[in-house]
């Protein structure tokens, strides 16, 4: 499989790496700078760019045909246009806010414990992730999709920082260090806590996804999530 990398970045370094170790070839390395990419040569993009580049990323690889996974965060608010465009041109699309297979059991767990603990009024949820001092975007694009998936399982309307009313969920984000990635779902009563927390270690975990996603889209045409990947539908 031929993949064009848009983003070269520690993600795109770790993806290429990955992707290479289970046969794959690098055959364009899209960054800041760089002026021109040959298409007709990639298989498959995989965008780990930054929220101000990602949009016309995927957007350009649609309009050459390449099947594109995103793991961009920050640009979501033109997402619902690219599914259109994606759609338009017959092309095949992956965004994931973490593209690690951890996470997205994580996901599953999340949306479970949701639907259960909707029942027990109470409950208060609050979350909190805690990442490295270079990322860009807070809260993470991993905290939201657990917030969205607790909005779809409960009673809770939407999701803020820092602080909350009954109806929203507070998410607190820390910058520390080196933190690959920490997330921690909590409810609390007066008598107990319940936490799910997931911990990444490096971002092996997420590089991996995201090549495994590429292999997975190949030959397909729609828009797809890591539900459809890991056969959680």
């Amino acid at each position: 499989m031929n993949i064009g990398l848009f983003g070269y970045g520690k993600m795109g370094k770790m993806i290429e790496q990955i992707a290479q170790q289970r046969g794959h070839s690098i055959v364009a390395k899209v960054d800041v700078g760089t002026k021109e990419a040959d298409y007709s040569k990639m298989d498959v993009a995989i965008d780990f760019s930054t929220p101000d580049a990602a949009y016309q990323n995927i957007i350009t690889c649609f309009e050459n045909k390449v099947p594109v996974i995103s793991g961009t965060t920050g640009w979501l608010e033109r997402y619902a246009e690219a599914v259109k465009h994606c759609q338009e041109k017959k092309g095949a699309f992956i965004y994931a806010s973490n593209f690690s297979l951890g996470v997205n059991l994580f996901f599953e767990l999340n949306e479970q414990l949701a639907s259960m603990m909707s029942k027990l009024e109470q409950y208060s949820v609050s979350m909190e992730e805690i990442h490295h001092t270079q990322k860009l975007d807070a809260p993470s694009g991993t905290a939201i999709t657990l917030a969205e998936g607790i909005i779809e399982h409960s009673s809770y309307k939407t999701w803020k920082s820092e602080t909350a009313d009954e109806k929203s969920i507070p998410i607190t984000s820390k910058r520390e260090g080196a933190v690959a990635g920490t997330h921690i779902v909590s409810y609390e009563s007066e008598v107990d806590k319940i936490e799910i927390k997931h911990v990444a270690h490096n971002r092996k975990g997420f590089a991996l996804g995201a090549v495994i996603a590429a292999e997975w889209i190949q030959g397909k045409t729609g828009v797809f999530s890591m539900k459809d990947v890991l056969n959680l539908s």
